[in-house]
């Protein structure tokens, strides 16, 4: 599937590297950690391709407002209803029940399932609009409407638990059901409103606070179509344009193989905005590359976990729960991916500094320029994707046209890919493919998005997220740092269990609120919840970007994991960073020039965090030849470089004068003393200080 092929120069006959498209026919873009997955044949493969197809329709439909229906105005609730019938019951299909189903047959349990799910959004569908004037989510739901929601809702837990695993299930269904006992007097702080059965389930499939909620509500506005866009980009082509751009950009620096891997995935990234994919299709072709090039398995395989980390993290297409983030906050994407934009940078500054200072501690050169591909062949190529991205980040930022944006990057993608590419032109087989990868995405989410806006209903109908701000609050002694760091943690430990989506949105029905009454800025406290949910993609035990890594790179899945904490370290530290100030996340008077200068003290900082980190600190050279001292040398780098990074004033009681001028007083001498030991006792190749 990903291979690389050479081709010859006329004079010279030097061999360049031409990597083909690591994404072929096949992309695929998923959101949970689930990959045991039934491939749909026949009739059902279909029946998929279809209902896709009329997916893309309806959302196409919708934002535009063209009219389809003819002589009928279609309410959100009945398209989320619409989304739902289509994608939903598939999960059964796609999703094995256990782990020794079949993957070759449809067992006729998983039909029963299908067939029951479909029945039941149909007819929540066709009295959703009634449910609205009559007020049935509060009461008075006819017996055939709620038998209809408890199907669903038992549905929504079992596609919980398909696409997500038990942990995902074990984490939300308790609290779906919370409300039928809220006023129990053990649930202490949690206590709430209890409504009795059929309440709940009214509420729950019929409001617009639950099932129909803010994840459906993102899905259906804004996710589809830029994972429409997304695969449309990797099925022309993308993946080799990117690679091989990364490959002729990058490639002669010092450990030129690693920072390929890292301009790559973070390009290819921005596009998908899924890790897993990344790891799949970049990794596939940067691990093997660095390996021949002196990095060891494991290290390989970290750098590229947390390069493909930055996948939900870089704009201008970030993962499923950004979009998430901008409907509870009732902003458009964009300000969301302006938020994330100097984040992410700082975090693949960090990424090239470790990179960097590993290289050259253990001497690992670049790869010679004429083995790679040349920049301007690589250009004339692909033009068209700079084109076409341009056209979706202007269209973003300066017309705010989120919803219609990826419709109209796509369309004129498929345009100038049919006029100007023999390779990936597209046929009624490439379109096939097409809706089908599209499809398994859609029903993915769906299954995850749905149950999972169960969660908010839930609290929702209890009341007790303002009560429980205020327990948090009176808990922490209304101390910022404590609760951040109260937050931090449960956020990691969620993550290791949920879907990064799933994490988000339980800490920000229950946390974010908290943390907003203490006067913090709304954005940064989403974006802080947001990166520490994602954490565990590369933290030990779960680490399932590190782990896929290891597969590739043939290397220990743990040894991989720890690494990966290690090179992806500045990922732990960012998130307090834009909470202690939030022109980090381009919020707060005057962001984008405070926003620069923060981010250069934070990347300043970053460099000597990497070099103590690595042992190796630019412009003093390789830290083992301070002898005893390196390691003591090596603290004080990291100590003094996050001083340095570290945002002063807000709720800091230093000002940023006084943060800087800190972390200053600790490296300064720490960098003369370094100095001066390493240039009286250089280090050879194997470590060793000359005598």
């Amino acid at each position: 599937m990903m291979s690389s092929s050479t081709t010859t120069a006329p004079q010279d006959e030097t061999k360049r590297v031409v990597f083909d498209d690591p994404h072929g026919a096949a992309a695929n873009m998923q959101e949970a950690e689930v990959t045991r997955v039934r491939a749909l044949r026949g009739a059902w493969r279909w029946a998929l391709v279809v209902a896709t197809a009329a997916t893309i329709l309806l959302c196409i439909n919708q934002q535009f407002s063209l009219r389809f229906f003819i002589g009928y105005t279609q309410l959100n609730t009945e398209y989320f209803y619409l989304l739902i019938a289509l994608m939903l019951p598939f999960t059964f299909l796609i999703f094995p029940g256990t782990s020794r189903a079949s993957l070759d047959r449809i067992p006729w349990y998983d039909l029963v399932l299908f067939v029951a799910t479909f029945a039941a959004a149909l007819m929540l569908m066709s009295n959703v609009r009634k449910a609205a004037e009559a007020g049935w989510e509060f009461g008075g739901a006819p017996t055939g409407v709620i038998a209809a929601g408890l199907v669903m809702w038992g549905m929504l837990m079992e596609a919980l638990r398909r696409t997500g695993g038990w942990s995902l299930l074990l984490s939300v269904l308790p609290f779906t059901v919370y409300p039928l006992f809220a006023e129990a007097g053990w649930l202490g702080p949690f206590r709430g409103t209890q409504s009795t059965l059929e309440q709940a389930t009214a509420y729950h499939v019929l409001s617009g606070e639950s099932l129909l909620g803010i994840p459906i509500q993102a899905f259906a506005d804004t996710v589809i179509g830029f994972l429409v866009f997304g695969t449309a980009l990797m099925m022309t082509g993308a993946g080799k344009f990117f690679i091989n751009l990364a490959f002729a950009l990058c490639g002669t620096f010092r450990g030129g193989a690693a920072k390929v891997c890292i301009f790559a995935s973070g390009l290819l990234g921005m596009m998908s905005g899924s890790i897993i994919s990344n790891v799949l299709t970049a990794g596939t072709m940067t691990i093997p590359v660095m390996k021949k090039s002196g990095f060891r398995a494991s290290y390989a395989a970290a750098i590229e976990a947390c390069a493909s980390t930055g996948a939900v993290l870089a704009p201008p297409v970030m993962g499923a729960t950004a979009f998430v983030i901008a409907q509870f906050l009732n902003v458009s994407y964009a300000d969301v991916a302006i938020a994330a934009i100097i984040p992410a940078v700082l975090y693949y500054i960090g990424l090239f500094m470790q990179v960097d200072a590993y290289a050259a501690r253990h001497k690992l050169k670049g790869i010679p320029r004429a083995e790679l591909p040349r920049i301007m062949d690589t250009i004339k190529d692909g033009w068209y994707y700079v084109f076409v991205i341009a056209l979706l980040i202007v269209m973003l930022l300066y017309f705010k046209r989120e919803s219609h944006a990826p419709f109209y990057a796509t369309a004129l993608l498929l345009v100038l890919n049919q006029f100007f590419s023999k390779d990936t032109r597209w046929t009624l087989a490439t379109i096939g493919k097409f809706l089908e990868v599209n499809g398994r995405t859609f029903v993915e989410l769906v299954g995850i998005l749905a149950g999972c806006g169960l969660l908010i209903g839930a609290f929702s109908m209890t009341g007790v997220v303002s009560s429980l701000a205020n327990d948090l609050l009176h808990i922490a002694g209304d101390n910022a740092f404590l609760l951040l760091g109260m937050c931090a943690l449960t956020s990691l430990i969620l993550g290791l269990g949920l879907t990064t989506t799933a994490c988000y949105i339980f800490l920000a029905i229950l946390v974010a609120p908290a943390l907003e009454k203490l006067g913090l800025n709304r954005m940064a406290v989403h974006m802080f919840i947001f990166y520490w949910g994602m954490l565990s993609s590369i933290t030990p035990p779960v680490a399932i970007a590190s782990f896929a890594a290891a597969g590739i790179a043939g290397s220990p899945a743990m040894k991989t994991g720890w690494e990966s904490m290690w090179v992806g370290s500045i990922i732990y530290f960012l998130p307090f960073f834009f909470v202690l100030n939030p022109a980090l996340v381009l919020q707060g008077p005057s962001p984008y020039l405070a926003g620069l200068g923060l981010m250069g003290l934070a990347a300043f900082g970053t460099l000597f965090i990497c070099g103590g980190i690595q042992g190796y600190q630019p412009f003093v050279g390789d830290l083992r030849g301070a002898g005893a001292l390196e390691w003591p040398i090596r603290v004080l780098l990291v100590i003094g470089g996050f001083v340095v990074a570290t945002p002063g004033g807000g709720i800091m009681p230093l000002s940023q004068m006084q943060v800087t001028l800190l972390g200053l007083a600790i490296l300064l001498p720490t960098i003369l003393i370094a100095l001066l030991l390493v240039r009286r006792q250089p280090v050879m190749p194997d470590g060793l200080r000359v005598p």
